[in-house]
């Protein structure tokens, strides 16, 4: 069954529960909506499942910034307070309070 609601919202900070980054989310697919390529060389025991929201993050790490795409499974709410850093947050969003970042722009 495909959940229809994502847990996580635009603009909120959430980081990886494996790999050791986190990042702000600026998009959202309600399911899997990347290439086969990417899905497969994702390994086989560590390849969530299709049927749930796929996040778009704006990521960092302790060596770079990055785009990021991780499955709903895959993340977790992020309450460190400290803000992330990736240079094209101010693109689409206004400055860190509150723990989120909120959008410059209205949606449709």
């Amino acid at each position: 069954m495909l959940k229809t609601h994502a847990k996580y919202h635009l603009g909120q900070v959430v980081r990886h529960k494996k790999h050791p980054f986190r990042g702000v989310v600026f998009d959202v697919d309600p399911e899997f909506s990347n290439t086969d390529e990417w899905y497969s060389s994702i390994p086989e025991e560590s390849r969530p499942v299709k049927d749930q929201p796929f996040y778009h993050l704006l990521a960092e790490n302790e060596q770079s910034y990055y785009v990021a795409y991780v499955s709903e499974q895959n993340l977790v709410a992020d309450y460190s307070g400290q803000p992330v850093e990736h240079p094209d947050i101010p693109d689409l969003f206004g400055d860190f309070e509150d723990g989120h970042y909120p959008l410059h722009f209205q949606l449709n």
